[in-house]
């Protein structure tokens, strides 16, 4: 298990299957954070395409801790270098990748000059819940103490 010292602020992408529960979603967040050695204390953020703007489950998860969500447009996120983008996901979703370029769209480390792919604590951490129900999350350390790029839902 990696372990990160120093304080920083970290922001989560967030995958899932349409209709996943709360409790599921919370789940995964669990187990990538447990996996990348970190507390919850240091999310600032948490993200995924508008397509899961109406996810209950997602929604009601960031609600239920106090984390602000943000939601980011198919091809913004298809622009996002990541280290493994999915053809599978671009087929469903219009960007090949959701929870990775999510998280570091969050965290700000995209910008006009690439993507600060050293900001990626964790690339993707999966989960089927006991429900049937898949969930992807990533990690991203944010690059600076700026406020999350705003949503575009």
């Amino acid at each position: 298990m990696p372990s990160f010292a120093g304080t920083f602020r970290i922001a989560l992408g967030i995958g899932c299957d349409r209709g996943t529960p709360q409790a599921t979603i919370a789940s995964a967040v669990a187990g990538a954070l447990a996996a990348a050695g970190l507390s919850d204390a240091r999310i600032v953020a948490v993200a995924s395409i508008t397509l899961k703007a109406d996810e209950a489950g997602l929604l009601s998860c960031a609600a239920a801790h106090g984390w602000p969500l943000h939601f980011y447009p198919p091809a913004e996120l298809d622009c996002v270098q990541v280290p493994h983008p999915s053809a599978i996901v671009r087929r469903h979703t219009g960007s090949g990748s959701v929870s990775a370029a999510a998280a570091l769209r969050a965290a700000g480390a995209v910008s006009d000059s690439g993507t600060e792919l050293s900001a990626l604590l964790l690339e993707k951490h999966t989960l089927r819940g006991a429900d049937g129900r898949n969930v992807t999350v990533s990690i991203a350390r944010c690059v600076d103490h700026s406020t999350p790029s705003p949503d575009h839902s």
